[in-house]
């Protein structure tokens, strides 16, 4: 009885080792086969990418940017997405390089979570920097109070 403890203990170590081994793994790591052609990709908005050749959409993991369209809840945050969308669109065109590295799995919508470096810079911290994103909180925050105002 007490061998079938301890090897019943050794292997839920052994398979907790290698879960988080797995994990570990998938974070931080370069996207396979991206392209570091910047010419390759699109801003859907101010926090999704999209691979032109592949359809391949990827959630800038770091930020959140305000909804554009008929997702915004306000016209201040649709306005102030349409500044995100823009600027990482300029951004893109006049950028050398782009790393996506990986930042966890995919989101709900299918689209990969990624850190993106342009030119060696994060592009969540220059957007957060520029006013156009804050901080990814781990949801989904309000942008607009109830009178249709940012709430920055």
């Amino acid at each position: 009885m007490r061998r079938t403890k301890q090897a019943l203990a050794a292997f839920s170590i052994a398979i907790a080792t290698l879960a988080f081994a797995l994990a570990s793994h998938a974070v931080d790591r370069p996207v396979p086969n991206p392209s570091s052609d910047p010419s390759r990709y699109f801003a859907i908005d101010g926090d999704t990418l999209q691979h032109r050749q592949s359809g391949r959409r990827y959630r800038i993991a770091n930020i959140d940017t305000p909804e554009v369209g008929r997702s915004a809840a306000c016209a201040a945050e649709r306005r102030l997405g349409e500044r995100a969308t823009r600027r990482v669109r300029d951004l893109l065109t006049r950028a050398e390089t782009l790393q996506l590295r990986r930042a966890g799995g995919d989101d709900d919508y299918g689209r990969a979570v990624v850190r993106v470096l342009i030119d060696g810079r994060d592009l969540g911290g220059i957007l957060i920097a520029d006013g156009l994103a804050r901080s990814w909180r781990g949801y989904r925050a309000p942008w607009c109070d109830a009178s249709g105002r940012l709430i920055l």
